[in-house]
């Protein structure tokens, strides 16, 4: 099972816009991938003018009915689009995969 973090960065001023955009987004992939959980977290503090975010996607079962794969990461960048112009550079995607503990 693979989990999503992406990070990206946009300038306070647009942080409203960014959180309305990504929530609105994130709730469509919802919808369309029924036990996604894509959450929208940003850091408290705004350095050099620039809000820090993370989009985490996973899914609540274990095994999911269908991984995050490359078709569902392409899917979410497609979505992500719509921040086009918002943020500050690039969207850095990390995958992680849990550990048996």
């Amino acid at each position: 099972m693979r989990e999503l973090f992406i990070y990206y960065r946009s300038h306070a001023d647009h942080a409203d816009e960014v959180q309305a955009k990504a929530s609105a987004f994130q709730a469509r992939l919802r919808l369309e991938h029924p036990g996604l959980v894509a959450r929208l977290l940003r850091r408290p503090e705004v350095k050099n003018g620039l809000l820090p975010w993370m989009e985490t996607s996973s899914f609540a079962t274990m095994p999911p009915a269908l991984p995050i794969d490359a078709r569902l990461q392409q899917q979410i960048e497609s979505h992500a689009a719509c921040l086009q112009g918002l943020i500050e550079g690039d969207r850095h995607t990390e995958v992680f995969i849990p550990c048996a503990c």
